[in-house]
């Protein structure tokens, strides 16, 4: 894996302000290869992204391991999810038997561990989109909050996650004891404060959040091309077909993550931008 700063044209779009990291690398295995790139916000905070991109070796089996978390109220939160979110979901021995349970067990797990060390994370929070390959055939994804994961096969566009938005997820929000509010501004916010109805950590909220992530497997056919995963900073400004169609015009999933990134800076977003496209085939 190399850390470059993305290519020029971001570069230019960005002014030289943020700061930018980007890399590479690819299955031992197989011909699946996976590039990211990463943007910094025009916020005055620091970067509040994480990322993982990897494959590792595990009990035999090779497994490719992608995450996106955004955080926000500070990167506490998404930094405690790259060190520790995967390696709860593995060491868990039902894994192999059953991943989904092992997947929402360890989600549920690290929130619990995220809160009661809130003391020294803060009271920040963290959406999370991951994503388990295993042996370049078989697939889990699963989310928390609005990062998003989008599939190609044969071209189209498949959305294998679930924006959890405080508007789809009134009832359960008001169920808890809590409300939506548009004010202030003109996005939905869970007591007119968090964007998202589902994350990590947000101690003060956690009473009308969910954390439970919504879970999808699905093996890795002929005709499945990639797989992109991005915060919002990109969604917020794309339609996943749109990026798909980006992403298909390169074999390399590098450059792909780069063009993708940098069209969302053309079309203005101003959040920070992560983004990973896994390559099925060459």
């Amino acid at each position: 894996m190399d850390n470059l700063c993305c290519f020029n044209s971001v570069s230019k779009v960005l002014g030289g302000r943020s700061s930018c990291s980007s890399g590479k690398g690819r299955s031992h295995q197989g011909p699946v290869k996976y590039g990211f790139c990463l943007v910094k916000g025009k916020a005055s905070h620091p970067m509040e992204d994480y990322h993982v991109a990897k494959f590792v070796q595990f009990r035999g089996h090779e497994i490719g391991l992608f995450a996106v978390y955004d955080g926000h109220l500070g990167d506490s939160v998404p930094a405690y999810l790259q060190e520790n979110l995967f390696s709860n979901i593995l060491k868990d021995e039902d894994f192999w038997t059953d991943p989904n349970r092992s997947i929402a067990k360890a989600y549920q797990a690290t929130d619990q561990a995220i809160l009661s060390h809130s003391a020294d994370l803060g009271r920040g929070g963290s959406t999370a989109v991951t994503a388990i390959l295993l042996n370049n055939q078989k697939l889990w994804i699963a989310n928390v909050g609005d990062s998003r994961a989008v599939m190609s096969r044969g071209g189209l566009a498949i959305q294998m996650s679930i924006d959890h938005e405080p508007n789809t997820e009134r009832d359960s929000i008001e169920d808890r004891g809590g409300f939506v509010s548009n004010l202030p501004g003109d996005v939905a916010r869970v007591n007119g404060q968090l964007a998202v109805s589902r994350a990590f950590g947000d101690k003060n909220l956690k009473s009308h959040l969910r954390s439970d992530p919504d879970i999808q497997h699905v093996d890795i056919y002929s005709d499945t091309e990639l797989l992109i995963l991005a915060s919002d900073g990109l969604w917020k400004v794309m339609a996943n077909q749109e990026a798909v169609d980006i992403a298909r015009k390169t074999k390399d999933p590098q450059k792909a993550a780069k063009q993708l990134v940098a069209q969302a800076l053309k079309l203005e977003s101003k959040d920070d931008i992560s983004c990973i496209v896994v390559r099925f085939k060459g």
